[in-house]
């Protein structure tokens, strides 16, 4: 069963001088064109009304950069697809500021239960810097609004290793963060990506970034902080209070299928992985015409299956089930990475026990390293073969 669906709306009243997501400055017209370019693409590839699925993330972009009336055409689309007052888990992305007593209200009518807001600092002059809209008072007032209208399951986003940013500095945005006593929190390092404004910057050596060392440090705190607030850390960027776990993101972490539906979407199907047109203006002409916006389909046979449950399981906290690896696959993980989990474990970076493989405390700062012992060769697959005859 394909359990979850991502719809990628991409429009921002302001581009972040370090994004690389599918974005462009809103413009009505286009926006209403989009909708019913999305429209077309979802009722193409899923068939019939009120599909169940286990969680809707509605991602961008700023989806709340919408009017109200595009956000309700929205809305009123996806309760018409999909069964969202059954769904588990029914999230949309917004930015500090971008709510009005109508568009809270709109959300909580069509059983939206959860909002992920990107903060990303509590200081105005980094706000600032980073391109954002948004300053720290609409932070407060964002959130009063929504738990005003019952929605209380939010999530705050943060950046750290931002220029110029301490350690001390990074604390106390921790701090203020947490004292909204919210169930869930995510932080991110700051990646310097081609095609954004912190990239060209950074290549002409203006931008001032944290040395490793004060980095390491500052996710350090960011750890010390949300276990003392009785959060847990379920992944490697992200905590929560129990029950309070993004369900959307641990189909991605958990390697499960979902829909990727808007510009620049990807889908994870049954032996393929999809990816949509990124021009805003191509993906809308196709999909009006066919409702198959796609780029490219990539096959996803057993060896890429393999190395994503072990790439994305291993940024939970709690790993690997080995069971679990076991009846999805029909083989013990043993056959292919015995030799590598040796290593790894006498390195100090993976923890194996009965039940599980998991990163060390230490192993969670060199994620990307251990990953990289979990590549696979073709001839690895001879090794699975063996075990089937």
């Amino acid at each position: 069963m394909i359990q979850s669906v991502y719809i990628h709306i991409p429009f921002c009243q302001h581009i972040c001088h370090y994004c690389d997501f599918t974005k462009i400055f809103y413009d009505e017209q286009m926006a209403t064109d989009y909708l019913d370019a999305l429209a077309n693409e979802i009722n193409t590839q899923v068939l019939g009304e009120k599909n169940p699925v286990k969680t809707i993330f509605i991602g961008g972009g700023t989806p709340t950069a919408l009017t109200t009336s595009q956000l309700r055409t929205l809305l009123s689309f996806i309760e018409k697809k999909f069964d969202v007052y059954n769904c588990e888990e029914y999230t949309i992305e917004a930015n500090p500021g971008d709510f009005d007593e109508e568009k809270a209200k709109l959300l909580k009518d069509f059983g939206i239960n959860r909002v992920s807001l990107g903060v990303q600092v509590f200081d105005d002059v980094m706000l600032k810097e980073l391109g954002r809209a948004h300053r720290v008072k609409d932070v407060y007032k964002t959130v009063e609004l929504l738990q005003k209208y019952g929605i209380t399951n939010i999530s705050l986003d943060l950046i750290y290793s931002l220029p110029h940013q301490t350690a001390e500095h990074f604390g106390r945005t921790v701090t203020e963060a947490l004292s909204f006593g919210l169930p869930h929190y995510s932080a991110y390092s700051l990646q310097i990506e081609p095609k954004t404004i912190f990239y060209n910057r950074h290549k002409k050596g203006q931008l001032h970034r944290p040395q490793q060392e004060e980095e390491v440090s500052m996710y350090e705190i960011l750890k010390q902080k949300m276990k003392q607030s009785g959060l847990n850390q379920y992944e490697i960027s992200n905590f929560a209070k129990s029950g309070y776990e993004s369900k959307h993101n641990l189909t991605y972490w958990n390697n499960d299928y979902y829909w990727g539906f808007g510009a620049g979407a990807s889908g994870y199907l049954p032996g393929k992985r999809t990816l949509n047109i990124r021009p805003i203006p191509a993906y809308i002409k196709q999909a009006k015409e066919d409702g198959k916006p796609l780029l490219k389909v990539e096959s996803i046979g057993l060896k890429e299956r393999i190395e994503e449950e072990l790439f994305l399981g291993l940024r939970k906290l709690e790993g690997i089930n080995k069971v679990d690896f076991q009846t999805k696959f029909g083989f013990s993980h043993e056959v292919l990475f015995k030799d590598e989990i040796a290593h790894l474990v006498q390195k100090g970076w993976l923890i194996e026990d009965k039940e599980t493989l998991h990163l060390s405390e230490h192993g969670v700062l060199f994620g990307n390293d251990v990953f990289e012992y979990f590549l696979l060769e073709d001839e690895d697959l001879e090794a699975i073969a063996l075990t089937k005859k």
